[in-house]
């Protein structure tokens, strides 16, 4: 008996990692890009934000990897026992030679119609760079006025009022009203955003007016089904919240709801709540802000100053006590510590100037505000008391009535031996009409 040659004659020794490379060669070439059907099971998300499962049906299952970029733009969360569709590429993970997809897109089984004119509305927009970060903006700090849209009839509307009363109960809050479900909403939405616009554009053109600009708007309205939030995935509706002059922060549904609106506004708030929130930061958050940057600032500083000595600890241990070094670094170190101790010094103080000027100027804007209503009221009255008829009677002029009270304004209706009634300025006078000049 003969021994097999080993390796087999003109056979190639594989490296494990060009194997696993190689297999992979074949399955992007043969499958991808690949769309799979199934189940999830073994749904984990740690802190990374990657996403972990398999897809499983009665016949197999397979590994998926989503990670958080495709992950943070799902319209719902994931859970075991969803049955979704997604795309993705197919492919080894090396490490441990496990076939495994690498996620692209998610979607829930059988969402019909609807879905797929909101992914191709989406992609258009996108598309145009209607969703870029570069074109959206920040909020104001301090607001001076806030739009609001939403139903009057709206569960919404009672959340931001009540939350807006609670932590700003001085901002004026500016209500346009609009239908948020059903076939006419798209455009009383757009109708309501416009009325908003004019007034902004109103403000920039003259300062009489009684309301201060509106420096944010909230578009808002409560959850429901992907039905009830459609009018939210109009692309006019769209169009209309890009063009605004001033920043959009869109609160529509719950936390895992999404809309076209949601990603064209400056800001996407997770509930109606939320959007409120957002755009009314108390003053005493800005203190309580501070405190807590001061606080990590100074646990920054004690773990800083930790390390540093446990490394000069270490340090010295492996030279043997070298006096002058160790002298060195500890110098070294107490400057690293005053120069800490000066920046968050100096980081408090200007915060705490930025929220003194916010205090200061806010009684400021409020006097200025009332002085301009008491300026318009002298104004009107002025204007009222130049209508008052007395005036024309103290420069000479007569007021002329008949038996019956009738006016009269012409020579052809005084007739001889009328009586007549003269009022003066201080008076009145019966006269009688002896003829016509």
């Amino acid at each position: 008996m003969h021994e097999a040659a080993y390796p087999p004659s003109g056979g190639r020794i594989w490296q494990v990692g060009a194997l696993c490379r190689a297999i992979a060669d074949v399955l992007q070439a043969r499958f991808n890009p690949v769309n799979v059907a199934g189940e999830i099971t073994g749904y984990s998300r740690p802190a990374s934000g990657h996403c972990y499962f398999s897809l499983k049906d009665e016949s197999g299952q397979i590994r998926c990897a989503m990670f958080r970029r495709v992950a943070s733009q799902l319209d719902f969360s994931p859970k075991d026992g969803d049955r979704v569709e997604v795309m993705g590429r197919i492919g080894v993970y090396e490490p441990r030679g496990e076939l495994q997809l690498i996620v692209e897109g998610m979607r829930r089984a059988g969402q019909g119609t609807l879905f797929e004119q909101f992914l191709l509305l989406k992609a258009k927009l996108q598309q145009e760079g209607l969703f870029d970060a570069g074109r959206k903006r920040g909020l104001v700090p301090l607001p001076r006025a806030i739009g609001l849209v939403t139903s009057l009839g709206a569960a919404a509307l009672h959340d931001v009022v009540h939350t807006l009363r609670r932590r700003v109960p001085h901002l004026p809050v500016v209500l346009a009203p609009a239908s948020v479900q059903g076939d006419a909403a798209p455009l009383e939405l757009m109708r309501a955003l416009e009325s908003l616009y004019a007034m902004c554009q109103e403000h920039t053109s003259t300062t009489d007016n009684a309301i201060p600009p509106i420096d944010v708007i909230l578009l808002v309205r409560g959850g429901g089904a992907i039905e009830d939030l459609w009018a939210f995935n109009h692309e006019q509706l769209a169009r209309t919240i890009a063009r605004s002059p001033v920043p959009v922060v869109c609160g529509v549904g719950h936390e895992t709801d999404f809309t076209i609106a949601d990603f064209v506004a400056d800001l996407r708030a997770p509930t109606p709540t939320a959007a409120a929130e957002l755009v009314c930061e108390p003053v005493q958050a800005w203190s309580g802000a501070v405190d807590l940057y001061a606080a990590r600032m100074d646990d920054a500083l004690l773990r800083h100053t930790d390390r540093q000595s446990q490394r000069l600890d270490r340090a010295a241990a492996r030279m043997g006590r070298p006096s002058a070094i160790t002298a060195q670094h500890t110098a070294h170190l107490r400057a690293l510590e005053q120069r800490m101790h000066q920046a968050m010094r100096l980081a408090v103080q200007a915060e705490a100037a930025l929220i003194d000027r916010y205090q200061r100027a806010l009684p400021t804007a409020r006097n200025q505000a009332l002085k301009r209503l008491q300026g318009g009221t002298q104004q009107a009255a002025v204007r009222l008391s130049l209508l008052d008829p007395t005036l024309v009677l103290q420069r000479g002029y007569a007021w002329l009535q008949d038996p019956q009270g009738h006016i009269i304004s012409k020579v052809a209706q005084a007739q001889a031996a009328l009586s007549v009634r003269a009022t003066l300025a201080d008076g009145m006078v019966d006269m009688l009409v002896v003829g016509q000049a």
